[in-house]
Protein backbone atom coordinates (compact mmCIF):
# COMPACT_ATOMS: atom_id res chain seq x y z
CA UNK A 1 0.00 0.00 0.00
CA UNK A 2 2.98 2.35 0.77
CA UNK A 3 5.04 1.44 -2.27
CA UNK A 4 1.58 2.35 -4.32
CA UNK A 5 -0.37 5.54 -2.50
CA UNK A 6 2.76 6.84 -0.64
CA UNK A 7 2.07 8.24 2.92
CA UNK A 8 -1.66 8.01 2.20
CA UNK A 9 -1.60 4.28 1.66
CA UNK A 10 0.44 4.39 5.40
CA UNK A 11 -2.59 6.09 6.98
CA UNK A 12 -5.37 3.50 5.19
CA UNK A 13 -3.13 0.70 6.55
CA UNK A 14 -3.34 2.17 10.23
CA UNK A 15 -6.85 2.74 9.85
CA UNK A 16 -7.47 -1.05 8.84
CA UNK A 17 -5.37 -1.64 12.19
CA UNK A 18 -7.83 0.10 14.20
CA UNK A 19 -10.57 -1.96 12.90
CA UNK A 20 -8.83 -5.12 12.79
CA UNK A 21 -6.23 -4.94 15.94
CA UNK A 22 -4.20 -8.20 14.42
CA UNK A 23 -2.83 -6.39 12.04
CA UNK A 24 0.49 -4.82 14.34
CA UNK A 25 0.84 -1.31 14.09
CA UNK A 26 4.15 -2.09 15.56
CA UNK A 27 4.90 -3.18 11.84
CA UNK A 28 2.91 -1.52 9.90
CA UNK A 29 4.59 2.48 11.52
CA UNK A 30 8.49 1.53 10.80
CA UNK A 31 7.97 0.21 7.90
CA UNK A 32 6.51 3.84 7.40
CA UNK A 33 9.34 5.16 9.10
CA UNK A 34 11.54 3.14 7.11
CA UNK A 35 9.95 4.13 3.53
CA UNK A 36 10.60 7.70 4.29
CA UNK A 37 14.05 7.23 5.24
CA UNK A 38 14.34 5.86 1.51
CA UNK A 39 13.00 8.99 0.11
CA UNK A 40 9.57 7.22 -1.14
CA UNK A 41 7.62 9.64 1.40
CA UNK A 42 8.15 12.31 3.39
CA UNK A 43 8.78 11.94 7.20
CA UNK A 44 6.34 14.75 7.75
CA UNK A 45 3.23 13.27 5.46
CA UNK A 46 3.86 9.62 7.16
CA UNK A 47 3.16 10.88 10.45
CA UNK A 48 0.29 12.99 9.49
CA UNK A 49 -0.97 10.51 7.63
CA UNK A 50 -0.62 8.02 10.30
CA UNK A 51 -2.56 9.58 12.52
CA UNK A 52 -5.34 10.48 10.50
CA UNK A 53 -5.54 6.58 9.70
CA UNK A 54 -5.74 6.43 13.50
CA UNK A 55 -8.52 8.71 13.71
CA UNK A 56 -10.49 7.81 11.13
CA UNK A 57 -10.25 3.81 12.15
CA UNK A 58 -10.94 5.07 15.89
CA UNK A 59 -13.92 7.04 14.76
CA UNK A 60 -15.53 4.46 12.62
CA UNK A 61 -15.75 1.91 15.86
CA UNK A 62 -16.74 5.31 17.94
CA UNK A 63 -20.01 5.36 15.75
CA UNK A 64 -19.96 1.69 16.26
CA UNK A 65 -20.34 1.99 19.89
CA UNK A 66 -22.95 5.04 19.82
CA UNK A 67 -25.35 3.19 17.34
CA UNK A 68 -25.12 -0.32 19.64
CA UNK A 69 -26.11 2.22 22.88
CA UNK A 70 -26.29 1.43 25.94
CA UNK A 71 -29.68 -0.89 25.79
CA UNK A 72 -28.37 -3.15 23.16
CA UNK A 73 -25.15 -3.56 24.63
CA UNK A 74 -27.06 -4.66 28.64
CA UNK A 75 -29.04 -6.91 26.20
CA UNK A 76 -25.95 -8.83 24.97
CA UNK A 77 -24.20 -8.77 28.21
CA UNK A 78 -27.56 -10.40 29.84
CA UNK A 79 -26.97 -13.39 27.40
CA UNK A 80 -23.22 -13.78 28.19
CA UNK A 81 -22.40 -16.71 31.18
CA UNK A 82 -20.81 -14.77 34.34
CA UNK A 83 -21.40 -11.02 33.54
CA UNK A 84 -23.89 -8.75 35.68
CA UNK A 85 -25.95 -6.17 34.62
CA UNK A 86 -23.82 -3.85 37.02
CA UNK A 87 -20.57 -5.05 35.77
CA UNK A 88 -22.42 -2.68 33.08
CA UNK A 89 -22.84 -0.04 35.47
CA UNK A 90 -19.84 -0.54 37.28
CA UNK A 91 -17.63 0.07 33.64
CA UNK A 92 -20.35 3.03 32.87
CA UNK A 93 -19.34 4.57 36.50
CA UNK A 94 -15.69 4.13 35.78
CA UNK A 95 -15.93 5.49 31.82
CA UNK A 96 -17.58 8.68 33.33
CA UNK A 97 -14.86 9.33 36.11
CA UNK A 98 -11.96 7.70 33.79
CA UNK A 99 -13.20 8.20 30.35
CA UNK A 100 -10.90 10.85 28.94
CA UNK A 101 -7.47 9.09 30.37
CA UNK A 102 -8.81 6.02 29.17
CA UNK A 103 -9.21 7.40 25.82
CA UNK A 104 -6.08 9.10 25.49
CA UNK A 105 -3.82 6.67 27.43
CA UNK A 106 -5.32 3.78 25.50
CA UNK A 107 -4.06 4.63 22.04
CA UNK A 108 -0.63 3.57 23.46
CA UNK A 109 -1.88 -0.15 24.64
CA UNK A 110 -1.88 -2.67 22.03
CA UNK A 111 -5.77 -4.04 21.87
CA UNK A 112 -6.81 -1.30 23.86
CA UNK A 113 -5.88 0.96 21.17
CA UNK A 114 -8.41 -0.31 18.98
CA UNK A 115 -11.34 -1.43 21.46
CA UNK A 116 -11.25 1.98 24.02
CA UNK A 117 -13.34 3.76 20.97
CA UNK A 118 -16.42 1.27 21.18
CA UNK A 119 -17.31 2.33 25.13
CA UNK A 120 -16.66 5.93 24.11
CA UNK A 121 -19.20 5.93 21.71
CA UNK A 122 -21.46 3.59 23.95
CA UNK A 123 -21.35 6.18 26.02
CA UNK A 124 -21.92 8.87 23.90
CA UNK A 125 -18.58 10.76 24.95
CA UNK A 126 -18.53 14.39 22.89
CA UNK A 127 -17.13 13.69 19.57
CA UNK A 128 -14.55 17.05 19.35
CA UNK A 129 -13.02 15.63 22.98
CA UNK A 130 -13.17 12.09 21.70
CA UNK A 131 -10.97 13.56 18.40
CA UNK A 132 -8.87 15.42 20.28
CA UNK A 133 -7.76 12.89 22.54
CA UNK A 134 -7.58 10.28 19.94
CA UNK A 135 -5.25 12.99 17.76
CA UNK A 136 -3.23 13.59 20.91
CA UNK A 137 -2.57 10.01 21.70
CA UNK A 138 -2.26 8.62 18.13
CA UNK A 139 0.50 11.25 17.41
CA UNK A 140 2.34 10.19 20.13
CA UNK A 141 2.16 6.33 19.42
CA UNK A 142 2.54 7.00 15.76
CA UNK A 143 5.80 9.49 16.25
CA UNK A 144 7.52 7.08 18.50
CA UNK A 145 6.96 3.99 15.62
CA UNK A 146 7.64 5.83 12.35
CA UNK A 147 10.67 7.94 14.14
CA UNK A 148 12.05 4.73 15.15
CA UNK A 149 11.65 3.06 11.75
CA UNK A 150 13.26 6.86 9.96
CA UNK A 151 15.88 6.30 12.56
CA UNK A 152 17.44 2.82 12.45
CA UNK A 153 16.53 2.51 8.40
CA UNK A 154 17.62 -1.02 7.19
CA UNK A 155 17.32 -2.33 10.90
CA UNK A 156 13.56 -0.92 11.15
CA UNK A 157 12.20 -4.39 12.45
CA UNK A 158 13.79 -4.21 15.27
CA UNK A 159 11.20 -1.98 16.42
CA UNK A 160 8.81 -4.64 16.29
CA UNK A 161 10.94 -7.17 17.87
CA UNK A 162 11.16 -5.14 20.96
CA UNK A 163 7.38 -3.86 20.97
CA UNK A 164 6.17 -7.48 20.54
CA UNK A 165 7.75 -7.72 24.16
CA UNK A 166 5.80 -5.27 25.16
CA UNK A 167 2.16 -6.71 23.47
CA UNK A 168 3.14 -9.75 25.07
CA UNK A 169 3.39 -8.29 28.73
CA UNK A 170 -0.07 -6.52 27.78
CA UNK A 171 -1.41 -9.70 26.95
CA UNK A 172 -0.77 -11.91 29.31
CA UNK A 173 -1.92 -9.37 31.74
CA UNK A 174 -5.48 -9.23 30.06
CA UNK A 175 -5.43 -12.97 30.52
CA UNK A 176 -4.42 -12.98 33.60
CA UNK A 177 -7.63 -10.26 34.97
CA UNK A 178 -10.00 -12.77 33.11
CA UNK A 179 -9.09 -15.86 34.48
CA UNK A 180 -8.93 -13.71 37.78
CA UNK A 181 -12.97 -12.67 36.96
CA UNK A 182 -13.78 -16.06 35.52
CA UNK A 183 -12.84 -17.44 39.10
CA UNK A 184 -14.07 -14.92 40.91
CA UNK A 185 -17.51 -15.40 39.85
CA UNK A 186 -17.44 -18.98 39.71
CA UNK A 187 -16.62 -19.24 43.20
CA UNK A 188 -18.74 -16.31 44.68
CA UNK A 189 -22.14 -17.61 45.82
CA UNK A 190 -24.46 -16.66 43.51
CA UNK A 191 -22.25 -16.25 40.72
CA UNK A 192 -23.87 -15.69 37.24
CA UNK A 193 -27.26 -14.22 38.79
CA UNK A 194 -28.46 -11.36 37.66
CA UNK A 195 -30.67 -8.19 38.04
CA UNK A 196 -33.73 -7.77 36.88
Amino acid sequence: MMEALGAPGAGAAIALENLFPPLPSEVILPLAGFTASQGNMSLWAALVWTTIGSVVGAMALYWVGALLGRDRLIAVAAKLPLVKISDIEKTEAWFAKHGAKAVFFGRMIPIFRSLISVPAGVEKMRVSTFLLLTTLGSAIWNSLFVLAGYRLGEDWERVSELVSVYSRVVLVVVALALLAFIAFRVTRPGAGKRRA
